[in-house]
């Protein structure tokens, strides 16, 4: 199998997941998703999306946003 399909593939999961999980944090803390990536973002929660999809993309989504949550809250979010 070629190498570049499945870096490829894994890209697409990626862009995918991220796409999914940004508006279902929004959805389950009553934010626009704008507010949503940048309460994210400030607060490390882009950052370990990224770093940690892989393992993120394979569980329940509500463990996702909830491990999200948690991360932000450690790093000044709002409890």
């Amino acid at each position: 199998m070629n190498i570049d399909i499945i870096e490829d593939d894994e890209k697409r999961i990626k862009i995918r997941f991220i796409s999914f999980i940004i508006p279902e944090f929004a959805r389950a803390f009553k934010m626009n998703k704008q507010t949503a990536y940048r309460y994210l973002k400030n607060n490390g929660g882009i950052d370990f999306l990224f770093e940690h999809w892989w393992a993120l993309h394979t569980d329940n989504p509500l463990y996702a946003v909830r491990d999200l949550y948690d991360v932000c809250s450690q790093n000044e979010g709002l409890k």
